[in-house]
């Protein structure tokens, strides 16, 4: 018998108002279904934390990620509607694009580079939007990334650990308490490198997002965290055209430059991004192929 995605022991919540049709996800943190208000008949995203009594930070960042989101009014953006009480705890009612996330959109089959390529310079015009109301991500990744399957729009989610603040030094901390997901952190955010972290923290981020989605894997893999940690502060992973030779070597490039190790050697902004990743784009579509250039030299 074939596996469902959505079996779960747990029943669906009952919230008033609300008819939940789904599960979308279950997490260590966090339970989400898709659901109708009656009300308005609109479709809408539910988010519930998943400890019956969540801790102090839990509903700290819960109430942070509807607080930013709300204050944003992005396109890219997936809208809050609200954040209501639920037992000891929220919930947080979204906007349903009716999306899947990228990672499992990812998987149902391989992207073309073209459709990374797409993906990316959407994510790019999101990435300076937010960092123009000086927003720090800080936790990208094809997890956090709604991709609506028709129209292809995509759209971040989940402002949980998201910053307002324009810079900030992330202190030493154990690899398991870090804010973020490892396989994706920046070495500023790991703590061990003594500096701020700033709007080029997302740009590492989204160098890992796209290294995944054109290779099929990680930059960096292993179970043990402290590896993760080290692997991002001093290794330098393999160039995505080696594991794929469909990449181009000018979009190989790209990526790597977005993980460079210190921020200085990472894209500066997302403009001189965007006009790269335009350049590739084009190039494929008008001639099958890329041919190499310099980037950057639009980045300032």
């Amino acid at each position: 018998m074939a596996p469902t995605t959505h079996t779960h022991p747990t029943p669906f919540p009952s919230l008033p108002g609300y008819e939940i049709v789904e599960q979308l996800y279950a997490g260590s943190r966090t339970r989400v279904y898709r659901a109708v208000e009656e009300s308005s008949q609109r479709p809408v995203i539910l988010k519930f934390l998943q400890q019956e009594y969540p801790t102090f930070d839990d509903l700290l960042h819960f109430r942070n990620q509807y607080t930013i989101a709300k204050a944003l009014n992005l396109p890219g953006v997936i809208r809050p509607y609200s954040l209501e009480p639920y037992g000891n705890s929220y919930v947080l009612v979204m906007e349903d694009i009716g999306g899947l996330s990228l990672h499992d959109y990812a998987r149902q089959s391989a992207l073309s580079v073209s459709e990374v390529l797409t993906i990316a310079l959407q994510l790019t015009e999101i990435l300076h939007d937010l960092h123009q109301q000086r927003v720090i991500y800080k936790d990208l990744k094809p997890a956090n990334i709604l991709i609506q399957p028709t129209s292809k729009q995509v759209k971040l989610i989940d402002f949980s650990i998201a910053s307002l603040l324009p810079r900030e030094t992330q202190e030493i901390q154990n690899p398991n308490s870090l804010e973020g997901t490892l396989a994706y952190l920046s070495p500023e955010q790991t703590g061990r490198m003594n500096r701020g972290i700033d709007y080029r923290s997302d740009f590492y981020a989204f160098g890992a997002t796209l290294y995944e989605l054109l290779t099929g894997q990680l930059p960096f893999q292993s179970d043990d965290p402290m590896e993760l940690v080290y692997s991002h502060l001093a290794k330098v992973p393999s160039a995505p055209h080696e594991l794929n030779p469909e990449i181009p070597i000018t979009v190989s490039e790209i990526v790597l430059k977005l993980m460079a190790k210190n921020a200085e050697d990472r894209y500066q902004s997302a403009l001189g991004l965007k006009y790269d990743l335009e350049t590739c784009l084009h190039q494929l579509k008008e001639i099958g192929t890329v041919i190499p250039f310099e980037i950057g030299t639009r980045d300032r």
